[in-house]
């Protein structure tokens, strides 16, 4: 039960930060000019990461992750509108322009991004992409920035680094590029890295390669990490803290194992539901969440999940919920109506009464599709 709603204030002002914050970021939107309109990709984001820790960012694809990850780098295009606040090891960084951000690119920060084929240049050779940074940001001559690469190359576990730096990234397996990308991320030795997806159209041995590697690199470099990813499961046993962001906003963050055994959000619930369990019998039809996400040009003005959401009332379509924080300290949700309490269970059971479809859906599984 939770006993009293603390709305969390996301103002400059009243923005409360811990002290050892390497990262804080405050009220943070991004919107896209488009013919269309405005598309609100971003919209209010506010958290603080510490040296050393793993922040985990989860949701469906559009939900606003990556982009919330290029806002903080400052690696948008022209047709984006950045608006709040970025510091960064107690320094405002979210006023610089292009040139002083490159001070900031490979040596503070780093990102590992989604596809290593098309973030790779395919056309140099893997060497000269891992010494131009550090040629660039560094005092090395050629030759040390050739035996730092080489050092590079077997902290990521790459076999036969000699031959792989003189070899094209088409030569490469994927979980190799996969691994010539982080190395190229952690040459300068960054104290936070972006890891977005780096998991993506990887197997699922590689993928547990990939992500051990992040987090032994980690633990060597005493780096602060953002673990992007669609999955819970990846995240569940990588991160201190999870946040999950639905439409451009976070609806649920906590200490990773709170957010798993105190779900309040639906759509976090929604989220674990959709994961696959060994237990269950093969061929069973995987859960699924009905519906669609919002088009962020023009949001709904209430809650954005309540179209899809099985707890959804009246009062969910029209006021937006507060970021508010629950009895557990560090445990932040947005709902009127959270899971696990007695307000949810009974708009759960109203809505069942009312056959409303998205609830019938989370008791039954009805809204599901066959496992491939």
């Amino acid at each position: 039960m939770i006993r009293q709603r603390r709305q969390v204030h996301t103002s400059a002002d009243d923005f409360h930060v811990a002290s050892s914050g390497l990262l804080e970021v405050v009220d943070l939107k991004t919107y896209f000019r488009t013919p269309r309109g405005l598309v609100r990709a971003v919209d209010g984001v506010s958290f603080t990461l510490a040296r050393g820790r793993t922040l985990g960012l989860v949701g469906e694809s559009g939900c606003g992750k990556s982009v919330l990850s290029r806002s903080i780098m400052g690696l948008l295009p022209s047709t984006a509108q950045r608006e709040g606040e970025i510091t960064f090891a107690g320094e405002r960084i979210d006023g610089l322009g292009d040139d002083a951000l490159r001070g900031y690119w490979g040596t503070q920060m780093a990102m590992v991004f989604q596809d290593p084929m098309t973030s790779l240049n395919p056309v140099m050779r893997i060497g000269k992409q891992i010494t131009e940074s550090l040629e660039v940001h560094t005092e090395m001559d050629g030759d040390q920035a050739r035996e730092t690469a080489l050092a590079l190359l077997r902290s990521v576990h790459i076999p036969e680094p000699e031959r792989r730096l003189k070899q094209y990234p088409h030569e490469l397996s994927g979980g190799m590029r996969q691994r010539v990308v982080i190395a190229i991320a952690l040459a300068c030795g960054p104290q936070l890295l972006f890891a977005d997806e780096p998991t993506t159209a990887l197997d699922v041995t590689v993928q547990a390669q990939i992500l051990d590697l992040l987090q032994e690199q980690q633990h060597e470099r005493e780096m602060a990490v953002v673990l992007v990813s669609h999955d819970l499961g990846v995240v569940a046993g990588r991160t201190h803290d999870i946040a999950v962001m639905y439409a451009g906003q976070i609806v649920e963050q906590a200490p990773t194992a709170t957010l798993f055994s105190e779900v309040r959000m639906p759509y976090t619930e929604a989220l674990l539901r959709s994961v696959p369990r060994l237990e269950n019998p093969s061929h069973t039809r995987l859960a699924v969440i009905g519906g669609r996400p919002p088009v962020l040009v023009d949001p709904p003005p209430g809650c954005r999940f309540a179209p899809r959401c099985p707890y959804a009332q009246e009062r969910c379509r029209h006021e937006q919920p507060p970021l508010v924080e629950s009895d557990t300290p560090g445990h932040f949700y947005r709902c009127w109506y959270p899971v696990g309490t007695d307000l949810g269970r009974e708009a759960l059971e109203r809505n069942l009464a009312a056959n409303v479809p998205q609830a019938a859906a989370a008791v039954t599984g009805e809204l599901t599709v066959e496992a491939g």
